[in-house]
């Protein structure tokens, strides 16, 4: 596939890029992200006033931040998150310091069955949905599986974003325009996908693999449903957050938590970088038709090559429909086509 200097898979031409690369000698195109990540950042002033959003992972770091950013510009809110207390206290902080109506869906994204339960609430109470972000994630160091004998990462970092999406989709085309915002990482860089060991099975578990394999997976998926979506109103589009200082991780041993809070977190950066460049995208309405990109922060950007195989995204598509427990898609907007 052809992907030079900013072109994406699916979308406009470099529509949403921004930076001045100057005279400095460009890095090889593999390292090009680390010179992204300092570049100057997009940020809009644009407001969201009465917009039905949805965001998961939200009760700290980046989707903390992205919340209150949506928050400050008027969004109707909707936070769904695993953990019922810091929903409640972060619910109650937006609604002090914000004009803007914040409710919370609890589910638990390593349980299948809970995000088809939590699209059903939605579906039911929203008739709008403008925006969804979809931010939960995990990161495990060691080999973990759910009740459905999924791997743990690979189920929450993909497949309930996958399922969650699919099954608002089409209320997302009825209230279109709409945007899909799926959170990833440079983490995809690592790779570690293999269809045939998904779960890990015949492998050594390793964290980063784990991790990158659930967010390679994910940016396959986004080419593919950013194609479907041809005009329809929806644009879907990755983002990598930023090097920031987040919770996720903090789930596994002593050794771990101990080298992310002394050592680590100390280089990394305060995610109200992750929060603007998210709300960004999600507002900007210079990005209203881009669709099928990837950004680091708000920089267009080429992902790793392993990332990019369109053959190997339509397999990981039909995997993920079949994991999912999902039929084949069918958008109702194509019947007007």
């Amino acid at each position: 596939m052809a992907f030079p200097d900013c072109a994406a898979p699916i979308g406009n031409s470099c529509a949403g890029t921004s930076g001045n690369r100057g005279t400095s000698m460009k890095l090889p195109e593999e390292l090009q992200f680390m010179a992204n990540a300092r570049m100057a950042q997009k940020t809009t002033n644009a407001r969201m006033d009465g917009r039905v959003c949805i965001i998961t992972g939200s009760t700290s770091g980046v989707g903390y931040r992205a919340a209150k950013r949506l928050a400050q510009a008027g969004v109707h809110l909707v936070m769904v998150c695993r953990n019922r207390e810091k929903a409640a206290r972060i619910q109650k902080e937006l609604e002090r310091e914000y004009t803007a109506q914040i409710d919370v869906v609890l589910a638990d994204f390593s349980r299948l069955v809970e995000v088809w339960k939590v699209a059903d609430i939605l579906l039911a109470n929203y008739p709008r949905i403008h925006v969804i972000i979809n931010n939960a994630g995990v990161h495990n160091t060691q080999p973990a599986w759910n009740e459905d004998g999924l791997e743990t990462v690979f189920c929450v970092n993909h497949l309930a974003s996958f399922l969650l999406t699919r099954l608002l989709l089409d209320r997302l085309i009825e209230s279109a325009p709409a945007r899909i915002i799926q959170v990833n990482s440079q983490g995809h860089r690592f790779g570690g996908l293999d269809l045939e060991d998904l779960n890990w099975e015949r492998r050594r578990y390793r964290g980063l693999q784990g991790y990158g394999a659930s967010k390679v997976a994910q940016l396959l998926t986004v080419w593919e449903l950013a194609e479907k979506l041809k005009g329809s109103g929806v644009t879907i589009n990755a983002m990598h957050p930023g090097e920031v200082r987040t919770n996720i991780g903090m789930n596994n041993g002593l050794l771990y938590r101990w080298y992310q809070r002394y050592l680590l977190w100390w280089i990394l950066k305060d995610p109200l970088i992750s929060g603007e460049a998210i709300y960004y995208l999600a507002a900007a309405p210079e990005m209203a038709e881009v669709s099928g990109r990837f950004f680091n922060q708000t920089i267009d950007e080429k992902p790793a090559s392993h990332a990019l195989d369109r053959s190997l995204g339509k397999r990981v598509w039909a995997i993920s429909e079949k994991l999912t427990g999902l039929y084949e898609l069918q958008l109702s907007f194509e019947e007007s086509l």
